[in-house]
């Protein structure tokens, strides 16, 4: 039998707010049609609505903490009196919380009109046994912590809680201590009044937490928008803004302010972008300003949208004069919006020119596109009624005779945006510098493009051209809080992919910059990650936060076809660490690429459940994911699996195996952005989906339901590690994975599931993963 030790299973999220004004008064009910059940109701504040009634052992069969009625939950008792508790529908009427989930739904622990059937439900002893006095003192004064209650009845469960298909026997241990595999037990009435109670106390366990949380909102959060340092002006609550496309434009400047007066506007005349818009970069002259070519016709912007009209922006401004020039200055206001002028320090917008008519009335400037390349743009359709659409290009243009390469577009600043998506699909030459204009417009080296360019400037650089190792460099990474993958992640904040392309990332740019190709003219190099091992130094929200990463090249090989570089980084946010990492990357010929023989010298080697083949159960994530309101579900871009295959106690450990497959479609979104005109499949994502696969398990063994508000983490100091011999292309068929359940941790932060696993492409493992870990915890709200 399983002896699960307990490290403490957090409940209270909000730590002292919820203990002020909290207290337990326990009453004694009368008899409930002639029972003598007692129950323990929420006097003050909803507080703990679990009384200590011992499900374990029996000797108290029902805790009547079920109802909690109201959404407010506020000086609620628990409802047992003249018929069950909670019957076949929620535990908390009217809140999000729980919504439609069943406290007890059907068992025998509540139905009916009484509380327990029978005086002797329970091993023929009485439900309430001995005088009220006795059993308030049961279960007030002996009243062990909630934290305990919750860990009995979640063993309770796990020995005799029948789940419809056989729990799986999985190696669990306290923090690192290996315990005894738990043997399912046969369901009776014991475990139908057990499994009540457990949905009972969970039920008010989410009540509680929810009322709790809302006072916390309302006492501690303040109203309106945040300033970050992460950005260079305020920044805007993910709460406010859903989150963006994976190919939406990521503006360089964020500003709380969307429609603007006359004297505003005249202000942006004159030049005073920060204090109309709030923003300023450091380093950047700013000089652009709005009607530079003419009279100011514009009289008001009612609105300025970042992600209206068809997605990329929107701008409604009334006018009085040109059409055309109203329609420029709409595109320009939009222009100083999202802060294009400042990847080129002291640059001017430029624009076709051209004379409409004179009117009076309201545009509509509608962004088509928004980027970079060749130079910072905004183009887009102008809509004056009475008037034909107008055609707008505004272009961010640098001085006449001045630079824009590296070093040259910002004073003190080596690379920034502007540079980085040169690099990904770019004029290498304005990226990197001239030596490197021979890779524009073919395969070679680049940046991931769209939502998977995941570094933004480097600031300081210690190496120099044609000096392949002892270099060490700064580098940033903006995560705006509406970053497609927070959105579409299962986890409570950044998916665990990106924490690996952003290092990666960052460390290789300079390694490249540093001129290895440039040592094998003419021959067409493909840069490819070849492995490394990570680890996560401590949790943390990185919403609206920079990401400052610190990479050293350690040393580079030139191989006939092929280099090889070695770094290493930390990255770092509010100046504290919180990931460190090594890696390799190769530059290779397309004839190496294609001999690569994968982790097996080219052997065919099969799956686990190829060598044993036996019945498997499938988790079917697809049909969950077709759920709008199924919980800690990765979607849209980061839908990376549809079913898992499960072998119980399986796999290279006896503690679990999942197996998962999925046909390739070459028109899947990453190809596009992984890599410009080298299409591969990022191997962050490979070790994404069998984190995904992970996540799906736990939630279906059932590790979730006794945690009032659960989320998934990367766990702190667990070091991973992955090997890659190998690329999936658009013209490979499947990719196949699998995952070997290794290690299960209880702690004082939840559940974490550690595995092995690895990928396949048809006929060969390319990918190997090493303690990969998922950890299952509750909530704690964002300071």
């Amino acid at each position: 039998m399983t002896a699960i030790e307990f490290d403490g299973v957090p409940f209270d999220p909000i730590g002292t707010v919820s203990a002020r004004g909290t207290a337990t008064a326990v009453h004694e009910s009368p008899a409930v049609h002639g029972s003598r059940a007692v129950h323990a109701s929420s006097a003050v504040h909803a507080s703990s609505a679990v009384d200590a009634s011992s499900a374990v052992d029996a000797s108290s069969a029902v805790d009547a903490s079920s109802a909690v009625d109201a959404s407010s939950a506020v000086d609620a008792s628990s409802a047992v009196h003249g018929s069950s508790a909670v019957h076949g529908s929620s535990a908390v009427h009217g809140s999000s919380a729980v919504h439609g989930s069943s406290a007890v739904q059907g068992s025998s622990a509540v139905q009916g009109s009484s509380a327990v059937q029978g005086s002797s439900a329970v091993h023929g002893s009485s439900a309430v046994q001995g005088s009220s006095a006795e059993h308030r003192s049961a279960a007030v004064h002996e009243k062990p912590p909630v934290h305990e209650i919750l860990a009995a009845h979640q063993i309770s469960a796990e020995r005799e809680t029948s789940r419809g298909h056989e729990t799986p026997a999985v190696r669990e241990v306290a923090i690192s201590t290996a315990v005894a595999k738990a043997r399912p037990q046969a369901p009776g009435p014991l475990t139908e009044i057990r499994s009540g109670v457990v949905a009972a106390h969970r039920a008010a366990l989410t009540a509680q937490v929810a009322l709790q949380r809302a006072i916390w909102h309302r006492t501690v959060h303040p109203q309106g928008p945040a300033t970050d340092k992460g950005h260079s002006g305020p920044s805007i609550s993910a709460a406010t803004i859903a989150a963006a496309p994976e190919c939406a434009f990521k503006p360089l400047a964020r500003t709380a302010r969307t429609s603007l007066d006359r004297a505003a506007l005249v202000r942006l005349t004159q030049g005073d972008v920060t204090g109309v818009f709030g923003y300023r970069r450091s380093g950047v002259e700013s000089v652009a300003r709005l009607a530079a070519a003419g009279p100011l016709v514009l009289t008001e912007v009612v609105t300025v949208e970042l992600r209206g009209g068809t997605g990329n922006g929107r701008v409604v401004a009334r006018f009085d004069g040109d059409t055309r020039a109203a329609a420029v200055q709409a595109a320009e206001v939009f222009a100083l919006f999202t802060g294009m002028q400042l990847y080129l320090s002291r640059s001017m917008f430029v624009s076709a020119p051209g004379i409409g008519e004179s009117d009076t009335g309201t545009v509509e400037f509608t962004v088509t596109e928004i980027d970079l390349v060749p130079r910072p743009h905004v183009t887009g359709t102008a809509t004056i009624a009475g008037s034909a659409p107008l055609q707008v290009t505004v272009t961010v243009a640098e001085p006449a005779g001045t630079g824009v390469g590296p070093g040259a577009a910002v004073p003190g600043l080596l690379l920034n945006e502007f540079h980085m998506s040169h690099l990904a699909r770019g004029d290498q030459a304005i990226a990197m510098g001239p030596e490197f204009g021979e890779y524009t417009g073919v395969r070679a080296t680049r940046l991931p493009t769209g939502g998977l360019l995941l570094v933004d400037r480097v600031l300081e650089f210690d190496g120099a051209r044609g000096k392949l190792d002892g270099a060490t460099y700064r580098t940033e990474y903006d995560s705006p809080a509406d970053s497609w993958y927070y959105g579409d992640t299962a986890n409570e904040s950044m998916p665990h992919f990106v924490y690996m392309e952003t290092s990666l990332q960052a460390a290789l740019l300079m390694g490249y910059y540093a001129g290895p190709t440039l040592t094998q003219p003419g021959v067409t190099l493909s840069l490819r990650n070849l492995g490394g091992t990570a680890t996560v130094l401590r949790r943390v929200d990185l919403r609206d936060k920079t990401i400052e990463q610190t990479s050293r090249l350690l040393s580079t090989t030139i191989l006939p076809g092929s280099s090889l570089q070695n770094f290493d980084y930390t990255l770092s946010v509010d100046g504290e660490p919180f990931y460190t990492g090594e890696t390799m990357f190769g530059y290779f010929s397309d004839e190496a690429l294609a001999n690569q023989t994968g982790l097996d010298a080219g052997r065919s080697v099969p799956t686990w459940l190829d060598e044993h083949p036996q019945a498997t159960r499938t988790i079917d994530v697809a049909t969950r994911r077709a759920d709008p309101n199924a919980a800690l579900c990765a979607r849209r871009t980061l839908a990376l699996i549809d079913r898992i295959d499960v072998v119980d106690d399986g796999g290279k450990y006896s503690a679990g195996y999942l197996h998962s497959l999925r046909e390739i479609n070459p028109s899947d979104w990453y190809f596009a952005r992984h890599f410009h005109l080298d299409p591969v499949i990022p191997g962050s994502l490979g070790v994404e989906s069998v984190i995904h696969a992970i996540q799906e398990w736990m939630l279906d063994a059932g590790y979730a339901d006794t945690i009032a508000d659960p989320v998934f983490r990367i766990p702190s100091d667990i070091a991973f590690s992955w090997r890659y011999r190998g690329q999936f292309l658009p013209t490979d068929a499947t990719v196949r994975l699998e995952a070997h359940i290794k290690e299960i941790r209880r702690g004082a932060n939840g559940v974490t599931v550690i595995v092995d696993g690895s990928l396949w492409k048809p006929g060969l493992r390319i990918y190997e993963l090493i303690d990969l870990a998922v950890e299952l915890g509750e909530r704690e709200e964002r300071p």
